[in-house]
């Protein structure tokens, strides 16, 4: 992974923000979807594809490439963004989320989207997918890295830490998880569903190694990523704090949008809202 200089920091920065206006297009068009998490994770997905993967658009199966695994598949919309623009598909083909027929479903299908490495949907499964995957590479003695995408909800499924001990106990280091630390679920705030905290200790106490860092901040999310890859002894996980709905400011923070869809009147103020972030941006770059 090159350094990353503040160029191509601000590049980055732009791409996150067009990425939010297709996210915002793509779920008005289908009429439904998960607006925060898609979001708020717009930087981190901007982050991978453009810089942090070892990748190749044009050879989706490549052998020695480096594998992203997306737990929580609801949040689709950005990855699929994310990878539109860095050449997977054509940008076109965004506008087809949730249609029948489409490559683009409301959660990822290995099977009919080169470049997509599992199929998602029931929370919880991409972390035992993930150590599976980092396993069989160590006992390869393959290069390639694992990153695993989670929400801090599916925390709450007990399978998600069988994975974690599993991880430890074989040292993955070649497996970083990344946890979307935006505090809600469908129902409420983490914190009243079902508490996660102290959650950097529980991962302490697994033996992993934890960064922590700011979702929305590509630059410290890249740096958090590079500390993590000098990991050698153990896996590392990443907690990312982020703000669902980011961009968007009737939708941050809030629960409802974790699972909601904008129509009429707030479509049209959220896709302003979008394209108004995206002129300040380049504004502050010019």
């Amino acid at each position: 992974m090159h350094a990353l200089h503040d160029e191509k920091l601000k590049k980055l920065e732009e791409i996150a923000a067009e990425i939010r206006e297709d996210i915002i297009e793509m779920l008005i068009k289908a009429g439904s979807g998960h607006s925060a998490g898609s979001l708020g994770l717009a930087d981190i997905f901007t982050a991978f594809y453009f810089h942090v993967l070892n990748h190749d658009p044009e050879r989706p199966n490549w052998k020695n490439r480096d594998r992203l695994i997306l737990s929580n598949g609801h949040v689709c919309p950005a990855r699929y963004a994310a990878m539109a623009h860095a050449g997977y598909f054509s940008k076109k083909e965004l506008l087809t989320l949730r249609q029948l027929g489409s490559p683009l479903q409301g959660h990822p299908e290995l099977r009919h989207l080169p470049g997509v490495e599992t199929t998602s949907g029931p929370l919880g499964e991409g972390s035992s997918q993930a150590v599976g995957l980092a396993y069989a590479a160590k006992m390869d003695e393959a290069k390639w890295l694992t990153y695993c995408i989670m929400s801090d909800g599916e925390l709450q499924e007990g399978q998600t830490w069988e994975a974690l001990m599993f991880a430890a106990k074989y040292k993955l280091s070649n497996c970083i998880f990344i946890i979307d630390r935006n505090n809600i679920q469908i129902e409420g705030h983490t914190e009243l569903i079902m508490p996660l905290e102290p959650l950097a200790e529980k991962f302490l106490a697994f033996n992993f190694h934890v960064e922590e860092c700011a979702g929305n901040d590509i630059r410290d999310f890249v740096n958090a990523v590079e500390r993590a890859k000098e990991i050698s002894e153990k896996p590392t996980v990443i907690i990312a704090h982020t703000v669902p709905g980011k961009g968007v400011d009737f939708m941050e923070n809030k629960f409802e949008w974790h699972g909601k869809t904008p129509v009429g009147a707030e479509a049209r103020k959220a896709l302003a809202e979008i394209r108004t972030l995206q002129g300040k941006i380049r504004s502050e770059h010019e």
